[in-house]
């Protein structure tokens, strides 16, 4: 029998939150093993931020030179080469991976280990070795950060049929001829316009009244309004009911407002939400409780209900962002090195959905602070109203913002433009200071630029 080798702490994923937990804790001389079960670097890196962004930034270059024309500039036309854009994609995260387990491997009280974890008992950990075999491991603090991956809906015939997920799409060696997305999240609307300024036709089919069911109406509709008008087919308010194999690709049968719907396509992208990487766990040996969903459950100390084990990042069900999973590093690394006493407790959530233009959010919507009964003001702006934009020609959508109207504070900002998310920072930084709305109203910001049309914003507030 194998005899369980002991750590000051093990933490299992090397994703945003663990791989600089286990950094910060090597270097302040714990002894550290690493469980990795694939590439260091976790989903961001190697196969969620990192790679869709610069597959994306490929897409935009495309949609720009079509529309070369509308700024004086002659071009010919426009071909796609699918197999330097995955190249590419491929090295930078070849690049950001490496770059990632070097930082783990230069500490000498560390262990990076490759293969898959499971709990054999409160704090015992064996490791189903990459290369064949296990080790057993002991910590009094384990940290769990093995994140979510893509779910697969309960569709009749669905695993009857090839379909793509969020990894699979982007290792295609050319773009589909009609590729149908299942789902009208951050997710599947960056895929369907990445492919349809590849080339393919594309449909987005959402059960929903409304893409990107957490926004308000206003942003939603523009959203689709935007993609509509690229020339995507967005089918709102539609069940699909069956899928099946047909000798031209996938048929996808659904009910819509209007009945039945039945789109034929070469491929099809699932993409209705994530689930979390817990079952392979053995959660259950060391005590630790999940929700009916697999999320485990912490405490705003990211405790879980076991003593000593903590859960950081997409499995422990918060807000599924990258930053979010390194704020909980932030949290962990503050209690267990520092002198605070830190939680998650009222932490802003900045986030953005990568399509064209970006949709920049932080705060509250509107129709949550309709629902906790806030006395708010609202100011919102169209894009063809802001200087800058209109001498890019890239006037689509709208700046939009909730201040709290007893105490002059901002309570949330959509911001669906051009940079989008960095105009939607400058407001979160504003949030964090405490700052009253009237300080961007009045502040003095260089010309032309996006950030002088807060200017402008905040001024339809009174």
């Amino acid at each position: 029998m194998s005899t369980a080798q002991p750590y000051d702490a093990i933490v299992i994923g090397t994703g945003q939150g663990g791989k600089p937990l286990a950094g910060a804790l090597a270097e302040a001389g714990w002894t550290v093993a690493v469980i990795e079960k694939d590439r260091v670097g976790g989903t961001c890196v190697v196969v969620g931020c990192t790679p869709t962004k610069t597959m994306f930034a490929s897409a935009r270059v495309a949609h720009l030179t079509r529309r070369a024309r509308d700024y004086g500039v002659v071009t010919g036309p426009v071909t796609i080469a699918q197999e330097i854009v995955r190249r590419r994609k491929r090295d930078i995260v070849d690049s950001f991976s490496a770059g990632s387990r070097k930082g783990l491997e230069k500490w000498k009280t560390l262990d990076l280990i490759f293969g898959e974890a499971r709990f054999t008992g409160a704090q015992e950990i064996t490791v189903q070795l990459n290369a064949g075999g296990e080790r057993i491991l002991t910590a009094p603090k384990i940290f769990i950060n093995t994140g979510t991956s893509n779910a697969v809906p309960p569709i009749p015939g669905l695993d009857t049929v090839p379909f793509l997920d969020s990894t699979s799409i982007m290792e295609l060696d050319q773009a589909p001829e009609h590729l149908v997305v299942l789902g009208g999240g951050y997710i599947g609307l960056e895929f369907g316009q990445m492919f349809w300024r590849f080339g393919s036709r594309v449909t987005i089919i959402e059960m929903l009244p409304q893409l990107l069911a957490r926004e308000d109406e206003d942003v939603a509709q523009d959203v689709a309004g935007i993609l509509r008008d690229e020339g995507i087919d967005v089918l709102l308010d539609t069940t699909v009911t069956q899928v099946a194999s047909v000798d031209d690709g996938v048929r996808i049968s659904a009910t819509g407002p209007e009945g039945e719907v039945q789109v034929t396509a070469s491929a099809l992208l699932v993409a209705v939400g994530r689930r979390p990487n817990s079952n392979m766990l053995n959660l259950e040996a060391a005590g630790v409780q999940a929700d009916g969903r697999g999320f485990i459950e912490v405490n705003d100390r990211l405790e879980t209900s076991a003593p000593g084990i903590y859960a950081l990042g997409d499995v422990n069900g918060g807000p599924a962002f990258t930053q979010i999973s390194y704020d909980d590093f932030r949290v962990i690394k503050t209690n267990m090195l520092g002198m605070g006493d830190a939680t998650v407790s009222g932490r802003l959530v900045p986030y953005a959905v990568f399509i064209d233009p970006q949709l920049g959010r932080v705060g509250l919507t509107e129709r949550q602070a309709r629902e906790e009964g806030r006395n708010y003001q609202v100011a919102k702006m169209p894009m063809t109203h802001v200087a800058r934009a209109l001498e890019q020609d890239e006037t689509r959508g709208f700046m939009k913002v909730l201040v709290d109207a007893d105490t002059d504070q901002i309570l949330g900002a959509s911001i669906l433009s051009l940079e989008g998310a960095e105009i939607m920072s400058m407001i979160q930084i504003a949030m964090m200071g405490q700052l009253p709305y009237t300080a961007l109203r009045d502040g003095v910001f260089a010309h032309p630029s996006y950030a002088e049309a807060l200017n402008n914003l905040f001024a339809k507030i009174g």
